[in-house]
């Protein structure tokens, strides 16, 4: 759907300051939500918000549809009685700058754990009504999900394809002996989840009331190591004895990579998702508008047209376009939901096809200015080139920073940048690049807090097709 003109800002959760290591939805996240509204901005964008697996990527998650617990307010917990002081008393010093996850992931649990201990023993009678309430209503994914993550920590993490035959085949009364066997663990998960839910709950009806909306992200794949694929092993492109991926998603060799990405998530079997008016689709649609205002859907072109990477190749160059049902998808979605308030990340390599799909259900597409001035004047990413119904980035969470960029750029680059700006502000390139943006005809224009800050390539979230 078309927005009105409005801006905002890109920040993950994750990079709140915080005692624990780990910005999360605890103060610090409301105070910036009153800094969106006293910089009369509309939207905060967040990147993925689920259980990130190995690597720490929000893009590889062992859930699409759960929370990831490294989020949950402490500080919250205290508030609910949930914790005591006492439970921070020998916090390590965690760094500033960075996130260090082997470090902040026990502690991290370990007070999560000791919040459950004391809720499953303490809870109020209206507490555990609600903690019921919660687990009914999102039975559909959280059943399989909390019996999958307790299954992972019986098998020290292993990957769910390297577990025995009766789990990984999930013989009913195998899953059924565990779920009694492992009722403790289970109990664990859920709780994290309703946690989770409720703090993220009262931060976006905090955000709506002072006029934000939150633009979600849904990475249009899953990792192969999540409840989703383990539960509905039929609607991906699995090896019929091993599990392991039979065809893994990419995308070709481009911008960021001469041998193209290979991400390894095994590509969808779009032929019995069809057969099931794309019920598992239409879920996860659901789940996200419950706890966003917007959706951004990362990779749209795979919706049109998917790069398939045969099993067993170590690069992205193998591998080749399949056609997708993107189409009737799309009707499917808005039957059921309505008209969608969707944004559609169309970067990387478009065709005619993608671009009649995006327009069709009017989603806004993306356009990054670090890409406007490596080409001619008829640039895509130029913002004269521009058409209302798009949303202008001066970068995402998968570029430099603006003045990271500008720092290592070509000649010629740097050379049209200047044609173009007239010169250099003593604001900074990173202001001249948001006033760019800001003074486009885009419909909306999202910033990343770091080129706010004018922060250099130290502060970049992300290299794409580096682990």
């Amino acid at each position: 759907m078309p927005f009105p003109r409005s801006s905002g800002i890109l920040l993950h959760p994750t990079s709140f300051p915080s005692r624990f290591g780990i910005g999360d939805l605890g103060l610090e996240a409301y105070r910036f939500i009153d800094f969106l509204k006293d910089s009369h901005q509309q939207y905060w964008q967040v990147l993925p918000l689920g259980p990130t697996g190995y690597g720490n990527s929000p893009y590889m998650c062992y859930s699409a549809m759960a929370g990831n617990p490294l989020l949950i307010s402490p500080e919250k917990l205290l508030e609910e009685g949930l914790l005591s002081e006492e439970d921070f008393a020998n916090l390590p010093g965690f760094p500033v700058e960075k996130v260090d996850f082997e470090q902040v992931v026990p502690i991290k649990i370990g007070l999560l754990k000791k919040a459950c201990d004391k809720f499953r023993t303490n809870a109020t009678p209206i507490q555990q009504k609600e903690f019921a309430g919660f687990c009914d209503s999102k039975a559909y994914w959280l059943d399989n999900y909390a019996l999958f993550m307790a299954l992972k920590d019986a098998n020290e993490n292993a990957n769910w394809h390297a577990w025995k035959p009766e789990f990984v085949k999930r013989d009913p009364q195998a899953l059924e002996q565990a779920q009694h066997r492992l009722n403790g663990d289970i109990y664990y998960y859920k709780f994290v989840q309703f946690e989770f839910f409720r703090q993220w709950s009262e931060l976006k009806s905090y955000a709506n009331m002072r006029g934000i909306n939150i633009i979600g992200d849904i990475p249009i794949y899953v990792s192969h190591d999540s409840a989703d694929v383990w539960a509905h092993p039929n609607i991906f492109c699995l090896d019929e004895e091993t599990g392991a991926a039979a065809q893994m998603a990419g995308v070709p060799p481009d911008y960021f990579s001469a041998t193209g990405q290979l991400w390894g998530n095994p590509v969808y079997n779009w032929e019995e998702l069809q057969k099931q008016d794309f019920k598992w689709w239409v879920q996860r649609f659901e789940a996200m508008l419950d706890y966003v205002d917007i959706i951004r859907i990362d990779h749209f072109r795979g919706f049109e047209a998917y790069w398939a990477v045969p099993q067993g190749e170590q690069t992205a160059i193998n591998g080749k376009w399949v056609e997708a049902p993107g189409d009737a998808f799309f009707e499917v979605i808005r039957q059921k939901l309505g008209k969608l308030p969707v944004l559609a990340e169309d970067l990387g390599v478009i065709t005619p096809g993608v671009e009649a799909l995006r327009d069709k259900y009017e989603f806004p597409g993306m356009k990054i200015l670090q890409f406007a001035f490596s080409a001619d004047s008829t640039n895509p990413f130029l913002p004269f080139n521009y058409r209302h119904n798009a949303v202008v980035y001066t970068g995402t969470h998968d570029n430099d920073t603006t003045i990271g960029w500008f720092n290592t750029a070509e000649d010629n680059e740097k050379q049209n940048l200047l044609l173009y700006l007239g010169s250099i502000s003593p604001d900074g390139i990173h202001w001249d690049l948001i006033r760019l943006a800001l003074s486009s005809i885009a419909n909306q224009a999202i910033i990343p807090l770091q080129d706010i800050l004018g922060l250099g390539n130290e502060a970049r979230m992300n290299f794409p097709s580096i682990a």
